[in-house]
């Protein structure tokens, strides 16, 4: 199998076989990520991930249960190629459940409805999507490269294809100006789909990024601790789904907020009015770069 570069999963994938479909990321512009850049993007051939498919089934034997297909977008190849590789790891892995990939609203919405019901029949089983945020104008700061609208597109339409949508809430995104807004516009966008899950992550500087340095220049104010919280419990509190899991799994958050909705929506809210009681100091510095 080979790899190139640092390969990012989501902290949910940590027991799949990770296989390279693309490297990088085709938008890359974002202004608070450095996952990928210097990196140029580009697609893998199908040849090429069959053969990490073939060395993994060599080397693993048939035990593979989980597959997820980094870099970020891997949902841009074309539709041909997805089924081809799917498919093909079906045959190589007969216990496989579960396929995933990283793909963005922009990058989703290029896909047809007919598209995407051949990638679920094929197997693909879920979307990682970073929304970030549903506040148009915070998109637009963070040069995220997607609006409201397209979020709500793309998530009604891979609903209807029957695939799973794991969207991410970044806390603190739209900073202090915009903290009320973002949570608001947040819950508006996903309360229009009720994504399967809702991942929550808390944003923290990165060197190396423009909003790092626009942090260092006081340009943006980064949330507090308690703050962050309340952006959250604001963004719980409008939320209007069904059947949609609300997780913390990174470590980046203060708290562990996690439940379904609509049913532990009380439950959490009062968890997090109890984290509001906690003095601040308990929590971690709102600035350390590296998590």
């Amino acid at each position: 199998m080979q790899y190139e570069g640092t390969v990012y999963r989501p902290p949910s994938e940590a027991n799949s076989l990770l296989i390279q479909a693309t490297i990088g990321c085709p938008h890359n512009k974002c202004s608070f990520c450095a996952m990928y850049k210097g990196i140029k993007f580009r697609l893998r051939s199908v040849q090429e991930i069959k053969e990490d498919l073939l060395s993994a089934h060599n080397y693993y034997g048939e035990g593979i249960y989980s597959l997820f297909f980094p870099d970020g977008n891997t949902i841009i190849m074309k539709t041909d190629q997805l089924v081809e590789i799917f498919e093909y790891a079906h045959s190589l892995f007969p216990h496989l459940n579960r396929i995933t990939v990283y793909g963005s609203a922009r990058f989703v919405n290029k896909k047809s409805s007919e598209d995407l019901l051949r990638l679920k029949q094929a197997g693909l089983s879920r979307i990682h999507t970073g929304m970030e945020s549903g506040d148009d104008i915070t998109l637009q700061n963070i040069n995220k490269g997607t609006n409201q609208e397209e979020i709500i597109s793309a998530g009604l339409k891979l609903k209807a294809a029957g695939i799973e949508t794991s969207e991410y809430y970044l806390a603190g995104i739209g900073g202090l100006e915009r903290t009320r807004e973002h949570a608001i516009n947040s819950a508006e966008a996903l309360s229009a789909f009720s994504p399967d899950y809702i991942r929550l992550r808390t944003f923290v500087p990165v060197p190396g990024t423009p909003l790092f340095e626009d942090y260092l220049e006081g340009k943006f104010k980064l949330l507090s601790p308690h703050e962050t919280l309340r952006e959250i419990r604001l963004l719980v509190e409008n939320l209007n789904c069904e059947n949609t899991m609300v997780l913390s799994d990174h470590v980046s958050n203060y708290w562990n907020i996690q439940g379904m909705l609509p049913r532990d929506q009380a439950a959490m809210l009062e968890s997090i009015d109890h984290a509001l009681t906690i003095d601040k100091r308990q929590f971690r510095p709102a600035h350390i770069s590296r998590l």
